[in-house]
């Protein structure tokens, strides 16, 4: 069967969606499928992967997004679409893309959706400021603002697809409280042989920490939705306790040159877009935690490397990630302190069982079970392995 996928909101240097596309088509292709991927950029290609096809349409650069492109030419899209002559049809754009539904049903092709985002969460995250916080405060005007809007732009998504895909329940909570149907969730996965604890790296450790400093790690894309100003101030409050912290920031993104200002005078080391897997995968495994504090994550594959790597993880509480990462770490609320409070109890903690509980609970995710997943939502079979 051939299986196209749409994504839009893609950056040279994306991370989390990147990584999910890259396994998910590997998966597909070793499943005895054929994975085609088509995603916007500079100018059109096409070209092999392992992962499948990829096929490159132009796309402009979103303003002030840190260089996310999208595909906008509708008329351009529905002739590739006819072109490529889809069995399946899957999508990780709700927004710019949500329209391919209705193109899939036209001709006959069974269409899925994934939930790569909340778009309750982030109605709330970036609503206006004149409107009443949904936190509590005001009449609570906001929140039925913010709920009706969601609830009707989903309602649209599920009836304009076969299936919808959410990686966690914290996902798909939105769409349950529709009574949607056509839903189902499909954990993502972890490359549990690239990211070890056996990736240790003393040599590594002793480039940004000295002997007795713990050392800290936020592997986020910089943008205010990742709120990765959080680190930042946890670790000013650390060592403002006495706690002689240090922290490495891999990625990049819009907020860089506001957070390095933020940063100043604290010992934060800015990697920028850290392209190679195997010093990321070296990086989380060398780290004591790791912090994950955006409250609008669906699934955060980031902190599950981290949790692969034997590095356990602060969240949000706002989050998915409390789902993911269960006992291996804390979850906290948006206060700098209580970032500082969990980063201090996890690290008072032993070092070996803090490690050995990450590791197990990222065992619980691996990439051909998501593969599966997806393929079932799809309504196909593995053709080498068969279904499990």
């Amino acid at each position: 069967m051939r299986i196209v996928r749409l994504a839009n909101f893609i950056a040279p240097r994306s991370g989390g969606l990147r990584t999910a596309l890259n396994e998910l088509g590997a998966g597909y292709v070793a499943a005895g499928h054929e994975a085609v991927l088509v995603i916007p950029g500079p100018e059109a290609g096409r070209h092999d992967t392992p992962s499948g096809q990829v096929i490159t349409v132009p796309g402009p650069v979103v303003p002030w997004s840190g260089g996310y492109r999208v595909i906008t030419a509708r008329r351009s899209l529905k002739r590739l679409l006819d072109e490529l002559g889809p069995d399946r049809l899957e999508v990780s754009d709700r927004t710019t893309l949500r329209w391919t539904g209705r193109w899939a049903r036209s001709r006959g092709v069974r269409s899925l959706m994934v939930s790569h985002e909340s778009l309750d969460g982030l109605l709330r995250l970036f609503a206006p400021r004149f409107i009443p916080s949904a936190s509590g405060s005001g009449d609570g005007r906001a929140d039925r603002i913010v709920t009706g809007l969601a609830d009707r732009l989903n309602r649209r998504t599920a009836a304009d697809f076969d299936m919808v895909v959410c990686t966690t329940e914290w996902a798909a909570a939105e769409f349950r409280r529709l009574d949607v149907p056509n839903l189902t969730r499909v954990p993502l996965g972890v490359d549990l042989a690239r990211f070890s604890p056996e990736r240790h790296d003393p040599e590594l450790r002793r480039r940004f920490a000295a002997p007795g400093e713990p050392l800290l790690v936020h592997c986020s894309r910089l943008s205010p939705e990742k709120r990765p100003d959080r680190p930042i101030e946890a670790l000013r409050e650390l060592r403002s306790r006495g706690v002689p912290a240090v922290l490495v920031v891999a990625g990049d993104g819009p907020r860089r040159a506001a957070l390095e200002a933020l940063a100043s005078g604290l010992p934060v080391h800015f990697l920028g877009h850290v392209s190679d897997r195997d010093l990321l995968a070296r990086l989380l495994a060398t780290a004591d935690v790791a912090v994950a504090p955006g409250p609008v994550e669906t699934f955060g594959l980031a902190a599950l490397e981290a949790l692969a790597s034997g590095t356990p993880v602060v969240v949000s509480r706002q989050s998915a990630l409390p789902e993911v990462i269960g006992e291996s770490g804390v979850a906290v609320g948006d206060d700098p302190g209580e970032y500082a409070d969990a980063v201090g109890a996890l690290l008072d903690g032993e070092e070996e069982s803090r490690r050995a509980r990450a590791r197990r609970q990222a065992e619980r995710f691996d990439w051909p079970g998501s593969v599966d997943g997806f393929l079932r939502a799809h309504g196909l079979a593995n053709l080498i392995g068969g279904r499990r």
